[in-house]
């Protein structure tokens, strides 16, 4: 009967008991925006966040650049590390569930227990020596009921902190994938530079042997020989500027992919070409995208499920421990019914004094997810920051390009001009020394443009959370 009475309390507690602290709920216009600052063209769909971002950098349409992305995905140790926390969090999180339903094991015991014939005993009481034999098999129940929903909080707390554990890898995939092709975009353009400056060499070299004929012909005087040489010397050295960059960049791409420098080889080609336009979306449809936006969001979840675990700590704790289950002094009768044995006996403790601990560790949780709500509020303005920084940067960027082409076909106009007067007789050398630099230096200028100019697209896309 006290039996049937404890099951059926346990259960009336089970079935009753609710979690105290508030239920999570998702902050809504935190950041009450609808639209950019930054006017531009490329805003031109609204974002499907059901569709799939992956493979953003496919907009480019290059294979090197899809073929790298791969082997950084598939190979890069930092990114395994972030994978392997991830499924640390998840086993965390199934540990902490566990504590939702009872606890059970067998605990088997058996053997003889021989007792002294002068082992202590009552004055004037004949002692005797003898043996006894003990069997048992229990089932050992024991069970937290959740009353006030401390452990479901808890659970609650590690399963947000396993989103937050996603969400931090998802942002660590999107900085390599982005790096990746900001490094191979920087070295495009560096390839472009080494391909002006080689052909400026030729063109110095060539001016100095020109110099140095019209010089022995009386033409051209000895300061004019000085400055053809200048001349060669200084692109010279920018060529090995230029190449000792480029092999910066090809060593950093190599570890960036899981490759040592000397084992990475890799074709490149010059850039030309401008990258392609970026349709957007709504800020608030953004806010969903970003893995760093998620990842705040959860650790904000996790701390409001960290009020309900302090809260419930006022309230009383209920615990049972149950067995049940054989004992015999004899193998042979061990499993008959007059065998069997068991109890039920519950503990309950109820808070009464704790020197002002609970109600400490309550405010402190309270003020923690206040911490929490501010660091999410922060993440989205500096999330739209991010896109209106990528959207003014591209914005003049390709302002300052349509310019530079301008700059670079009349730079070398003017250069092909002051070589053929200089030819003629009709002007000195350091007419040929001022075009020529000037229409090296727009070249250069212009190719870095583009770089930058691709450099600010994928932080856009970045921005963006990886997608649109």
């Amino acid at each position: 009967m006290a039996r049937n009475f404890y099951t059926s309390l346990a259960l009336a507690l089970i079935t009753t008991g609710c979690a105290v602290g508030p239920d999570y709920i998702k902050p809504t216009n935190v950041v009450p925006v609808t639209t950019y600052s930054e006017t531009s063209p490329w805003k031109e769909i609204t974002p499907k966040d059901n569709l799939p971002k992956e493979g953003w950098w496919l907009i480019y349409q290059d294979t090197t650049l899809n073929s790298l992305e791969k082997e950084a995905v598939e190979n890069n140790s930092n990114l395994k590390a972030a994978y392997e926390r991830v499924l640390q969090a998840r086993l965390i999180a199934r540990a902490s569930a566990s504590i939702l339903g009872p606890s059970l094991a067998i605990q088997s015991s058996g053997g003889q227990t021989n007792y002294s014939g002068n082992r202590q005993n009552q004055p004037h009481s004949t002692v005797l020596p003898y043996y006894t034999n003990s069997f048992d098999l229990p089932l050992d129940l024991n069970y937290e009921i959740d009353l006030f929903g401390s452990a479901r909080r808890s659970v609650e707390t590690s399963r947000a902190l396993v989103g937050a554990t996603e969400a931090t890898y998802r942002n660590i995939l999107l900085s390599i994938e982005a790096e990746v092709a900001q490094d191979y975009y920087s070295l495009r353009s560096l390839e472009s530079q080494r391909q002006l400056l080689q052909t400026a060499v030729t063109g110095r070299k060539e001016e100095l042997n020109l110099v140095q004929i019209r010089e022995k012909e009386g033409a051209s005087n000895e300061l004019e020989v000085y400055q053809a040489r200048s001349q060669l010397d200084t692109a010279l050295t920018s060529l090995l500027i230029t190449q000792q960059q480029a092999a910066t960049l090809r060593h950093a791409l190599a570890t960036l992919i899981g490759k040592t420098p000397e084992a990475f080889t890799i074709v490149i080609n010059p850039i030309t070409d401008q990258p392609p336009a970026i349709p957007l979306g709504l800020p608030s449809d953004l806010l969903e995208r970003r893995p760093d936006i998620a990842q705040v969001e959860r650790q904000l979840a996790a701390a409001s499920a960290q009020i309900g675990v302090a809260k419930a700590a006022f309230y009383p704790n209920i615990k049972l421990t149950a067995a049940a289950g054989f004992n015999s002094t004899s193998l042979s009768t061990l499993l008959n019914n007059s065998s069997k044995e068991g109890f039920v006996i519950p503990f309950i403790t109820l808070p009464i004094f704790t020197e002002g601990l609970n109600k400490a560790n309550y405010e402190h949780a309270k003020e923690a997810y206040n911490e929490a709500l501010d660091n999410y509020k922060q993440s989205l303005l500096m999330a739209l920051q991010d896109v209106e920084n990528s959207l003014s940067d591209l914005r003049f960027i390709n302002d300052q390009i349509t310019i530079s082409h301008d700059f670079v076909d009349a730079s070398q106009k003017a250069a092909n001009l002051s070589l053929l007067r200089y030819k003629q007789g009709v002007s000195n050398y350091f007419e040929v020394v001022d075009s020529d630099r000037t229409n090296l230096q727009a070249q250069v200028s212009d190719s870095q443009l583009i770089a930058q100019c691709y450099i600010a697209h994928i932080h856009l896309i970045k921005a963006l959370g990886g997608g649109w």
